[in-house]
C-alpha cells in the first residue's frame, strides 16, 4: 500500500497508508494525524489541512488551483509550495511523498 509522510513542525513524522483516490486530507484525517483538521470537510473552504510540498514533489503533486490559493494565501505561514490537502488527490505516483505541516492551521 502506499504511503505519505507527514511531518510536523516540531520535526515528528507520522507515515501512514493512503487509498488512491482519496484526498490527502481524508487520508490524514482517517488515521488522525496531529495538525491536519479538515474543518470544512475538503470543500477548500477553512485552510485547516494547509501542507507544504517539498521541491523534489512539485511535479507529481502539481500547483494549487486558484481557488486553492484564495484561501492558502491567507495564511501567515503562506509559502510557494503550500497546498490544501483536500484538494490533493492521492495517486500511487505520489508513494513515499514526505509533506512539512504548518506551526498553525488556519
Amino acid at each position: 500500500m502506499p504511503t505519505v509522510t507527514f511531518v510536523e513542525h516540531d520535526g515528528t513524522p507520522h507515515t501512514i497508508d493512503f487509498v488512491e483516490g482519496q484526498s490527502m486530507m481524508e487520508a490524514a484525517t482517517n488515521n488522525a494525524v496531529p495538525g491536519i483538521e479538515g474543518d470544512c470537510g475538503g470543500e477548500a473552504a477553512c485552510g485547516t489541512c494547509h501542507i507544504i510540498i517539498t521541491d523534489d514533489w512539485i511535479s507529481t503533486t502539481g500547483t494549487r488551483s486558484d481557488r486553492e490559493s484564495q484561501m492558502i494565501e491567507m495564511s501567515p505561514e503562506c509559502q510557494a509550495n503550500s497546498r490544501l490537502a483536500c484538494q490533493l488527490v492521492a495517486s500511487k505516483a505520489m508513494d513515499g511523498l514526505k509533506v512539512r505541516l504548518p506551526e498553525f492551521q488556519m
